[in-house]
């Protein structure tokens, strides 16, 4: 397994090696020792999936907040998304920047977002299933959201705001500029 930090370093692409032949592969897709030697000491609670019927469908962005803050570690078992992890921890250098990539079933990546990040992903493809693992369970009081195409975020994503297919709570959740501040940075 090979982990490797992206350009906001606490955010990290996984890639589980995928063996494969005849009757069709096998891969270790987790496993916490190799988590804990790249510096990733997390026990997950709980699995969620979520199945995306239109390529366009964007999920996001959501965190949960203290005492309930998650950290994901999100894989793509079919089709491909575009995944996003925006820094809300106040005092961070990087708070407000975010990092993104392309994970799908067929390059096999994962990424790992700590708690302090909202997150959301955009469907490249029709039918995209996504499986991810959480450290707290789902608290409904807890639950918050970041507006998706706040201009200062400056996402490119690949979609069109007219075309973004979205769920009524995620086309009214606030602007960063808006949120109370919740995560502090902790070097």
């Amino acid at each position: 397994m090979e982990i490797r930090p992206l350009e906001i370093a606490d955010v990290k692409l996984v890639i589980p090696r995928i063996h494969r032949d005849a009757r069709g592969f096998f891969s270790e897709t987790y496993s916490r020792q190799q988590m804990s030697a790249a510096g990733i000491a997390t026990e997950f609670v709980q699995d969620n999936h979520s199945l995306s019927l239109e390529a366009g469908t964007l999920r996001g962005l959501h965190f949960q907040v203290p005492p309930h803050a998650q950290d994901k570690l999100v894989r793509v078992t079919r089709g491909s998304v575009f995944d996003v992890a925006v820094d809300i921890r106040v005092g961070s250098p990087t708070f407000g920047q975010h990092v993104s990539a392309v994970i799908s079933a067929e390059n096999w990546t994962q990424m790992w977002i700590p708690a302090g990040f909202a997150h959301g992903y955009c469907t490249l493809e029709p039918n995209t299933e996504v499986i991810y693992k959480v450290t707290d369970y789902y608290a409904p009081d807890c639950d918050r959201g970041l507006q998706w195409d706040d201009a200062g975020l400056g996402i490119k994503w690949p979609v069109d705001r007219d075309a973004a297919r979205l769920s009524d709570r995620d086309r009214k959740q606030p602007a960063l500029k808006e949120l109370t501040s919740t995560f502090v940075f902790q070097m």
